[in-house]
């Protein structure tokens, strides 16, 4: 269907002139008649006559401009209800476990508080999560960067070794991604948030990233050993391009970020 040459027939129907056509769509005028030769050309009939009082309808332009011009609604209606998700108060996330718990829930709920319009609905993260399947507006991720979605980094990208505040065992506490990777470990957790926890009941040390164990730190649950050091992981906030762009979740994450 060639939208672009109905488009210029409506505009040019409407004015009963290639000038002021070309005008309204911000082209010459001689791109106009291309327009509409080609489509002349296509449909085997004749869209206009030149006479000395200026352009006229034909007879086949007039049978059909009232079904073009509802059809061209029909699109505009269609256009409105799919933007129309941007401006809903609905924000589906995706994170691992531990970051929400940690990291993400307290930020929600302070911008929750000052935007109650918003309702939110947290998901456990999973690496073959699919963003339309899921209907996700954004993801938060541990990894190497946004891979072939959209994002941005939380933070730097550093890890830390715990203990708890009182001291505790020279022995290490294994989760899946640890840097101080040891599978033969006495303690292994599920993820780094859980490793935290552990290393604060005593358990041993943890290697975890410097974002998921800072409000630990700064509570007295756990204390750092030695300075941070840099890794190839951080967290993300993800996005393909289409959600990256909605309003909603633009404020969300510079909220995040802030």
């Amino acid at each position: 269907m060639p939208l672009n040459g109905l488009r210029v027939l409506d505009a040019a129907a409407r004015h009963l002139s290639f000038t002021r056509a070309a005008d309204e769509l911000a082209v010459t005028p001689a791109a106009v008649g291309q327009q509409i030769r080609a489509l002349e050309d296509m449909l085997g009939v004749v869209l206009f006559r030149r006479t000395p009082k200026g352009l006229e309808l034909t007879p086949e332009t007039e049978a059909g401009l009232r079904a073009l011009r509802a059809g061209f609604l029909e699109f505009e209606e269609a256009v409105r209800a799919m933007q129309a998700g941007q401006s809903s108060s609905a924000l589906t996330i995706a994170a691992p476990r531990d970051i929400t718990a940690k990291w993400l829930q307290p930020r929600l709920a302070a911008y929750a508080a000052s935007r109650p319009d918003l309702s939110f609905s947290l998901m456990a993260a999973d690496e073959a999560l699919d963003f339309t399947e899921a209907n996700l507006d954004l993801a938060l991720r541990l990894a190497e960067g946004a891979g072939e979605h959209e994002g941005t980094r939380l933070g730097e990208a550093l890890f830390v070794t715990v203990e708890a505040a009182q001291g505790g065992p020279d022995q290490r506490i294994h989760w899946p991604g640890c840097p101080s990777s040891d599978e033969h470990a006495p303690i292994r957790v599920a993820d780094a948030g859980l490793a935290i926890e552990a290393a604060a009941t005593g358990f041993g040390r943890a290697t975890v990233p410097q974002l998921l164990a800072e409000a630990d730190i700064k509570a007295g649950r756990v204390r750092q050993l030695g300075e941070a050091v840099p890794s190839s992981l951080s967290y993300w906030l993800i996005a393909p391009l289409p959600q990256w762009r909605q309003k909603k979740v633009k404020a969300l994450v510079e909220a995040l970020l802030e």
